[in-house]
């Protein structure tokens, strides 16, 4: 089955082909004989209940420095093609939310992966405060006092922002550390938003590891360590990915939060678990596929598209 594919997603002339995972979703798309589009988010329109895009035709080769060849911008009927992967990268904002409410026009006669009403629904810090016990201690607030009386009973903690994103904002306060108020003031100085205030994990120090979900269903991990002195472990910001196998408490993560995610919509997603606590449910865009494919030969994206071609196929 060949499908017509958009992808709303960051430059892909700017993406890293060995360690990008929408890149990686597109070339095993390419792979399977489908044929592809990619647009930015700013190239969406909405007009009578037509949702458009100004598209280019791409083909993707893993080559570094020559990945990329795009065609000429059209006007691409989103109705008109089978799938539009929704893979541009946080902050989540008014305009990602924006962006939610036009695909929603289309979905699912048009598969939009993730389901653009879930993945307005389920911001990735706030998503997981639904499931009982799989959090460390957490607070999402912006009101002074609360925040105080948190840091009296978790000295040692985390401030980062509500909906940031690739461990942007995120700072560790240590019990002698004073910086906390000029730290909120920062953050309240940006936005309306509130914060989230989390007991440090210790267990960081030996990773954060992300596990793929692909239509609820855990099909691999890879721990992220923390560059020396630091205490986050991202990717983008110098972690450093390993090769891990799932323990029971990831199983029994998953296992808790899976039917829920299969039931939303939610096909490819990426959680975080430091020691015994999950920490984010990433909807997304979330990362670590190629990671996962090099260290285990398993690929995340492939499951995925095994799963999108059974759906449009209806099975």
């Amino acid at each position: 089955m060949a499908l017509r594919v958009a992808i709303q997603m960051n430059p892909i002339e700017l993406a890293n082909p060995e360690g990008d995972t929408t890149f990686l979703m597109a070339l095993n798309a390419q792979e399977r004989g489908h044929s592809l589009w990619v647009y930015q988010p700013e190239h969406l329109a909405l007009e009578d209940r037509r949702v458009t895009a100004r598209a280019r035709p791409v083909q993707v080769r893993p080559t570094v420095g020559d990945h990329v060849t795009l065609g000429p911008p059209e006007v691409l009927d989103l109705s008109e093609v089978d799938v539009v992967l929704m893979r541009q990268d946080p902050p989540f904002d008014l305009a990602y939310i924006t962006a939610t409410h036009i695909l929603e026009h289309i979905h699912p006669r048009t598969l939009v992966v993730n389901d653009p009403v879930e993945v307005r629904n389920a911001p990735e810090k706030l998503f997981v405060t639904k499931f009982e016990g799989l959090q460390p201690p957490t607070l999402v607030s912006r009101d002074l006092d609360a925040i105080a009386d948190f840091r009296t009973r978790y000295p040692d903690m985390i401030l980062k922002p509500l909906y940031g994103g690739g461990g942007s904002g995120v700072a560790r306060l240590k019990p002698d550390d004073s910086n906390l108020e000029a730290m909120l003031e920062l953050h309240f100085a940006i936005g309306r938003e509130p914060v989230i205030c989390q007991a440090f994990l210790p267990a960081v120090e030996k990773g954060d590891k992300r596990i793929l979900l692909v239509d609820g269903e855990p099909v691999g991990v890879v721990n992220r360590v923390p560059a020396a002195g630091q205490v986050r472990s991202n990717l983008r910001v110098g972690g450093r990915a390993e090769a891990v196998d799932l323990t029971p408490r990831d199983r029994e993560i998953c296992a808790a939060i899976g039917p829920d995610l299969k039931a939303r919509g939610l096909l490819f997603v990426g959680i975080d678990v430091i020691g015994d606590y999950l920490t984010e449910i990433n909807v997304t865009s979330p990362t670590g596929a190629q990671q996962l494919k090099r260290f285990t030969g398993v690929d995340a994206t492939a499951l995925m598209w095994d799963r999108i071609e059974a759906i449009r196929a209806g099975c």
